[in-house]
């Protein structure tokens, strides 16, 4: 692998899908099975870096070399939300593992949402759905290994994979025609071996070494949060971001639930004032919440409650606040410069 690969789409044994010829690699051939750094001298994770989408600034901020989850069903927007961090600008390399993914959306995917100016920085590896499965398992860690080549030659990576339940099911299916006994929901034992094998190697490198900011996708069963694969990542993972099928319908986009999404480095990384700005709006929205039956009830009369009055009439703007148009990249400072102007009149 080498500077070569950038703007390149490769399956998961290196050969190149987009029939643009070799792959020009040099001679930096490395495993794609490979164990993570030393936890004692991993470095630790660096300052807040923006992905591009407000929401997730603001209420799910990440650090370089951070993991998180993007946790949805299906059809809500998970692709798209990738597409749009994939274009953020403040990563030297962009690597997008497709794991399971239909085999018409990958032009799609490559030509209408990445572009030629995010392909330029990123390497695309590919396992489509109709892949065996032993491809699409090679597939994450195929990436991974792309991701650490980068990473230990000093760049700062952002990795997004779609989908680790996809990489899960495919190791699901290798290891019951292996003979495994079925455990957690028909899960093999070996399922929950491969997945922190997997996702930690993700993360900052060791001395001298760059970082691998990583997000990415679990598709959750029929809504389901807490079934096998989503709660075991959710443990691995350093922050989740909770994809909502009702804030999607509602038309709001990206579908972002704030209250159930976490980051748990963020506390980390903020200022005073950002922390500040960002528990007022969780409580305004949680207050909102609260009361929004009584409301569309008819059962709550202005004027009862002072606080509820604000979450009424505050969180509205706070919503606005988190829309962002599908292909618009947002930047850090630009998303707690919203939320500051969304909270200017309510009281601290």
């Amino acid at each position: 692998m080498g500077q070569g690969w950038l703007g390149r789409v490769v399956d998961p044994l290196g050969r190149p899908l987009d029939g643009k010829g070799p792959l020009l690699g040099g001679q930096h051939a490395r495993p794609t099975r490979a164990a993570a750094p030393p936890a004692a001298t991993r470095q630790r994770l660096g300052p807040p870096v923006g992905v591009g989408v407000r929401v997730l600034d603001a209420f799910c901020t990440m650090r370089e070399g951070q993991r998180i989850g993007l946790f949805a069903a299906s059809g809500i927007g998970k692709s798209t939300l990738l597409a749009t961090m994939a274009r953020a600008a403040a990563f030297d390399v962009v690597v997008l593992g497709l794991i399971g993914e239909r085999g018409r959306e990958l032009r799609e995917f490559i030509e209408d949402d990445l572009g030629p100016e995010g392909l330029a920085r990123s390497v695309v590896v590919c396992a489509t759905s109709d892949a065996p499965a032993a491809l699409r398992r090679e597939a994450g860690y195929a990436s991974l290994a792309v991701a650490e080549r980068f990473r230990d030659a000093g760049h700062r990576v952002l990795l997004l994979l779609d989908s680790v339940t996809r990489f899960a099911l495919a190791c699901r299916e290798i290891g019951l025609a292996a003979g495994e006994p079925p455990a957690t929901r028909g899960y093999p034992p070996s399922v929950f071996r491969e997945l922190p094998a997997l996702l930690e190697r993700a993360g900052p490198g060791g001395p001298g070494a760059g970082s691998i900011t990583a997000l990415m996708t679990v598709l959750v069963e029929g809504d389901d949060h807490d079934e096998p694969i989503a709660d075991a990542v959710r443990g691995i993972l350093d922050g989740h971001a909770v994809l909502e099928r009702r804030i999607a319908e509602a038309g709001r986009y990206p579908a972002v639930e704030v209250l159930r999404s976490l980051s748990r480095s963020a506390p980390g990384c903020l200022t005073p004032d950002q922390a500040g700005l960002v528990r007022q709006a969780r409580k305004i929205l949680s207050l909102r919440d609260e009361v929004a039956d009584l409301v569309r009830l008819g059962a709550y009369r202005a004027g009862t409650d002072a606080s509820v009055d604000q979450a009424l009439r505050m969180a509205p703007r706070i919503d606005a606040m988190l829309h962002q148009a599908r292909g618009e990249v947002s930047t850090l400072e630009e998303a707690f410069a919203r939320l500051a102007e969304a909270l200017s009149d309510a009281p601290a």
